[in-house]
């Protein structure tokens, strides 16, 4: 092949660089031919690799979706594996194919390599949370519309991604937390059992009378439908504090019920106590002064 370079500046008339052009792309058409020619099976061999390649990874993708559709994996978690691993199978369709054209495929092998650890470097705190995603999504510690405790808020669950986990919290506020900051601590569900026990503390003063305030809440608690009989309501003496004799009520209730219960008992109990002249003492310290004599 004739190769004829020329500068812009040079003085050939128009004619000839013309005609030098005309020889460049001849030249080029020509070595093109003749690369076809020598590796006409090769190009068709990648070519083959790469549509049987890259139908095979689309049918292996679709069968690890439907595997895992049947083990009643999350959706998200469904999709965001199949994606990764399809594009996985491409990745090494494509190697596969340029390997067959006779590139040499080790350099790229490595840079890519290079370039997932320098990925998964800058990306190490999003990594954490997907890890704890798909912890959340597999476990399912809790699931959306549930009320918990985790990542330092406390709300309704409204969404969960392999990233981050949405919660309302009871004043209406939105809150996105990081999978990791949820997965890496303590979580309270409070919508995992049906029941909840309520939990209240009532004090009296200690000249008040303590059967009658007992048989008071007792009658209380039985009077609403709310409180189920089974496990039986507790009603005990807690603590003789330092102002009140404090009564432990515990009733048991559905969890929908649980909040409805604990305030409700609050106004009743302080209205019929006071109806019934039981006190309800403050905190408060009595001092004695003793008198010295001269």
């Amino acid at each position: 092949m004739k190769l004829i370079l020329f500068d812009r500046n040079s003085t050939l008339s128009p004619l000839k660089k013309e005609e030098s052009m005309q020889e460049l792309l001849q030249g080029m058409a020509e070595t093109a031919m003749t690369w076809l020619q020598e590796n006409t099976l090769s190009l068709v061999l990648a070519l083959a690799i790469f549509v049987v390649g890259r139908w095979l990874a689309g049918l292996l993708s679709k069968l690890i979706k439907k595997i895992m559709a049947r083990a009643k994996v999350d959706e998200i978690l469904v999709d965001f594996i199949a994606g990764i691993v399809h594009a996985v199978l491409v990745l090494f369709v494509i190697v596969a194919a340029l390997s067959q054209l006779g590139v040499d495929t080790t350099s790229l092998v490595a840079l890519i390599g290079a370039a997932g650890i320098a990925v998964g470097l800058a990306l190490k705190d999003s990594l954490q949370n997907f890890a704890s995603g798909v912890m959340l999504i597999l476990f399912r510690p809790f699931k959306s519309g549930d009320f918990v405790d985790a990542g330092g808020v406390m709300g309704i669950v409204e969404k969960i991604t392999v990233f981050s986990t949405t919660m309302r919290t009871v004043d209406n506020k939105e809150v996105i937390i990081p999978n990791g900051g949820i997965y890496g601590g303590v979580i309270t569900n409070f919508s995992a059992r049906p029941t909840r026990r309520v939990d209240m503390v009532f004090g009296i003063g200690y000249d008040s009378d303590l059967l009658k305030a007992k048989k008071i809440l007792q009658e209380m608690i039985e009077a609403d439908e709310r409180v189920l009989a089974e496990p039986e309501p507790v009603i005990a003496v807690g603590e003789l504090a330092d102002s009140s004799v404090n009564i432990l009520v515990r009733p048991w209730v559905n969890a929908a019920d649980y909040w409805g219960l604990y305030w409700d008992m609050q106004e009743r109990v302080k209205l019929k106590f006071d109806e019934e002249g039981i006190s309800i003492p403050f905190p408060q310290m009595d001092v004695h002064l003793n008198q010295a004599g001269d």
